[in-house]
């Protein structure tokens, strides 16, 4: 018996549990699409309708009632200036740390990285109470300040993990040829991490686009996200499946086709640059 021919079980059985394991994955996402496209009684019908004449009707009414340009505006504004604003924290954080340690850099880095183990809501009545006091409740720049602060230690931890790669003999050639500490790290680091500042940027942006805990206890219809948007389908009538499965539709299309096509670059940053 060939290699091949003993081989062949094993590779059909790994190709069913992939597709098995992908199919059960994207089954939430096909559904929700599929049910976007349907009436509301056709969204409850039992047994479920797999194949009707489809609508757009549902959109037309998100958009009607909801101005979903509106939380998609504010969904943009946020993720991208958190993100720039993280980037600008995190990457001198994350360079002093790589190349001038000391004996209490890791202890800082378990610290940082502790931060994301504590529930949101632990810290929901100090931030809202501080927003509040601030007058920031319902503004973009709130929202902004809490996306940037809840994703910095993910990025100061990525940004390290990029920087302490790189060489340092490339850092001390440029300070013996008389860089100052502001060229070293502008023109000689960065052009060096453009792929690490790359994959963390698009991953935080995903995390700032998808954050839902803090945009529905600290904005409402001024400065809510999408994720606002799609809380607002909830009643105490119940839920209206088709029409918030066509705002979540809406509210998850953009990203999802941003990620399709940097997916190389979010696959680097959840492995801290481990693939290359």
């Amino acid at each position: 018996m060939s290699s091949n021919t003993r081989f062949l079980p094993a590779l059909l059985l790994r190709t069913a549990v992939a597709w098995g394991v992908t199919l059960l994955l994207f089954f939430p996402l096909g559904w929700l699409i599929l049910t976007a496209f349907k009436t509301e009684l056709q969204a409850i019908e039992v047994p479920p309708l797999f194949f009707f004449p489809p609508t757009l009707e549902n959109f037309y009414e998100v958009e009607a009632r909801s101005d979903y340009l509106l939380y998609a505006k504010n969904s943009i504004i946020t993720s991208v200036l958190s993100t720039l604003l993280g980037l600008a924290i995190a990457a001198p954080a994350a360079y002093s740390m790589a190349f001038f340690k000391t004996k209490r850099t890791r202890d800082i880095l378990m610290w940082m990285l502790s931060t994301k183990m504590m529930p949101a809501v632990g810290a929901l009545v100090p931030i809202y109470v501080l927003a509040q006091k601030s007058d920031l409740l319902d503004t973009q720049l709130g929202l902004v300040i809490v996306f940037t602060l809840s994703n910095l230690p993910i990025m100061v931890w990525m940004l390290y993990s990029h920087f302490k790669d790189i060489p340092h003999e490339i850092l001390e050639a440029a300070r013996m040829d008389g860089a100052t500490l502001w060229q070293e790290f502008s023109r000689v680091l960065m052009p060096l991490a453009v792929g690490g500042l790359a994959s963390t940027g698009l991953l935080c942006l995903v995390l700032s686009w998808n954050e839902a805990f803090w945009s529905l206890n600290l904005s409402s219809a001024k400065a809510g996200t999408l994720a606002t948007l799609i809380a607002s389908y909830s009643s105490p009538e119940g839920l209206f499946w088709a029409k918030l499965s066509a705002a979540s539709f809406m509210a998850i299309a953009p990203i999802v086709v941003f990620g399709w096509f940097s997916q190389k670059q979010l696959v680097q940053g959840l492995t801290f640059g481990a693939v290359k």
